[in-house]
């Protein structure tokens, strides 16, 4: 029984390995593409390991393509988008689940409905808004719309709804308000869900090619993912470029998940037993 669970054990370590090397094979080839010159691009056989690397296409980036004012901008609008989707988020999840209305149920129920809506149907009518209100080709253009989330409303509901009524009322009989119960009782006790979501909606935005692509017309405004599609042409591609672009891309989101990384896997596993 022993040996047959052992052999069972190994069986299913070398079926994660070898998918975890396929999983890699894309990544190598990014790496390896991004030190590669322009002529070596299509060389046969594949070179894995450049025979003359080099760092053009980095210097390019940096040099000929306005490469640090859009990472700028990216990060302006995910912080930003995260910031706001957070507070509006965990407002709307704090009252959802410790306070009685009426059509409550109901409101809920509406606000999980409209997750079924994709954003293309949806964005005719906030571009509209928007553009009556002044808001097109500017930062808060693409920021406002993040204010509601439901996924992330449903996600932080379903954990403070076990969050103990007894520290809320305890924080009002010693004279809280609403506002100071949110932020010192109901939000550290909610870190790990929070932590989560910071985590999944700022790679979210940091990844958003639809929304900025509508919104922002003004090169000076371009997020990295614009900024980077306009590398591939109808007649050309510049993979080396786009490669090189696309790693240095993904520096801030691999930074953020390794210090978020405890609680965004806790937020997943409580989540999925909540």
């Amino acid at each position: 029984m022993n040996r047959n669970l052992k052999l069972k054990d190994k069986s299913v370590f070398l079926v994660l390995l070898i998918l975890t090397i396929l999983g890699l094979v894309p990544f190598m080839w990014m790496i390896s593409t991004s030190f590669k010159s322009t002529g070596s691009l299509m060389a046969i056989p594949i070179e894995w390991i450049p025979k003359e690397a080099t760092f053009a296409s980095y210097v390019k980036i940096f040099t000929q393509l306005p490469f640090a004012r859009s990472l700028l901008n990216s990060t302006i609008v995910s912080v930003a988008s995260t910031l706001l989707t957070i507070t509006s988020s965990s407002l709307a999840a704090f009252v959802f689940a410790k306070f009685d209305f009426k059509y409550k149920n109901i409101l809920f129920t509406l606000f999980l409905a409209s997750m079924m809506i994709p954003i293309q149907v949806t964005g005719i009518p906030i571009f509209i808004i928007l553009m009556k209100l002044g808001l097109i080709n500017s930062y808060l253009g693409v920021i406002i719309p993040t204010v509601f989330n439901v996924f992330a409303i449903f996600l932080l509901r379903q954990y403070m709804k076990n969050i103990s009524n007894d520290f809320i009322e305890a924080a009002y009989m010693d004279g809280a308000s609403f506002f100071q119960v949110y932020w010192k009782i109901v939000m550290p006790m909610s870190i790990v869900p929070v932590t989560t979501l910071l985590v999944i909606n700022f790679m979210g935005y940091w990844n958003d090619y639809f929304w900025p692509l509508i919104v922002l017309t003004n090169q000076d405004l371009m997020t990295l993912p614009v900024l980077l599609s306009r590398l591939n042409t109808q007649y050309t591609t510049e993979v080396n470029t786009l490669m090189a672009g696309s790693l240095v891309s993904m520096i801030p989101i691999l930074v953020l998940y390794s210090f978020a990384q405890k609680y965004f896997i806790r937020g997943i596993q409580e989540g999925g037993i909540k």
